[in-house]
């Protein structure tokens, strides 16, 4: 694997205004997918309406598109993907780590219901374009996440809080990180999509579990295979002291041919 880049960018809050999600008129989404109404970025910019997965790609999904096409993700040729190793705290280059085994062929198989991990940029393109969707802007994203709240609330469940009630909200790191995980989520690593319930719009892991590819350059004067690919909602491997990804705006990025074992995405669709 040529470029291993990955970068937190931790105080980059990009704050989207929040608004009411009307679905009195909105059209019927197609199957796994939400409808998120018309709204603006933190810019002002206005964002059209469009259709969203319920969910991140799961295993089982992405599992379907490379046996229909017999597609070969670049942790394959490349013939590594990038591993955190828990017991050292140390991200490492693990051989023969692909979707199917994320940690190596010696770890127990990536289950069919938990979102897909260790595919490229390039990997979660090509899987898109054969669903006959692509990936989001970032500021799509953020829209579909913030729909329906208020300006002061910083998740995408609502409000300022990780635990209601004794329940986790997400799967993020509990503890220090990188020297010790407390669980407390009940989640070391992915959990099944869904698991930690749904946002306004009802789409579910919009924060925590995995990062998720966008369409957009971290760097736009550097869109080669050197630059770097804007990722969103943060991880399982999310410590709130130290990378607070899964907080609404908080971003990474990685080079568009990596693939890490805490890495996936979802797919939108415009409204035709």
């Amino acid at each position: 694997m040529k470029y291993f880049i990955l970068y937190f960018l931790v105080g980059s809050s990009l704050l989207f205004s929040g608004c009411e999600p009307s679905q009195s008129s909105s059209p019927p989404a197609p199957e796994g997918m939400v409808y998120v109404p018309a709204g603006e970025d933190q810019d002002g910019k206005k964002m059209e309406a469009f259709f969203m997965d319920k969910t991140p790609v799961t295993v089982a999904q992405f599992s379907a598109f490379v046996e229909v096409t017999n597609y070969k993700t670049q942790a394959e040729t490349f013939g590594d993907a990038g591993v955190f190793e828990v017991r050292t705290g140390e991200w490492s280059l693990r051989k023969s780590a692909d979707f199917r085994y994320p940690f190596g062929p010696e770890n127990p198989a990536a289950l069919p219901d938990h979102p897909v991990t260790q595919v490229s940029w390039n990997d979660a393109v090509a899987y898109a374009k054969w669903a006959g969707k692509r990936l989001p802007s970032p500021g799509e994203w953020y829209s579909a996440a913030s729909s329906g709240l208020k300006k002061e609330e910083i998740y995408s469940w609502g409000g300022n809080n990780w635990l209601e009630e004794g329940k986790f909200k997400a799967n993020f790191w509990q503890g220090s990180f990188p020297v010790y995980n407390t669980v407390a989520d009940g989640y070391l690593y992915t959990s099944p999509v869904g698991a930690f319930g749904t946002n306004k719009l009802g789409m579910s892991d919009m924060g925590g579990n995995v990062w998720q590819w966008t369409t957009a350059w971290e760097d736009e004067t550097i869109t080669n295979e050197k630059g770097e690919k804007i990722q969103v909602g943060g991880s399982y491997l999310c410590d709130p002291a130290v990378c607070h990804g899964f907080k609404m705006g908080n971003t990474a990025h990685a080079t568009a041919e990596t693939s890490l074992c805490h890495v996936g995405f979802r797919c939108v669709k415009e409204i035709n």
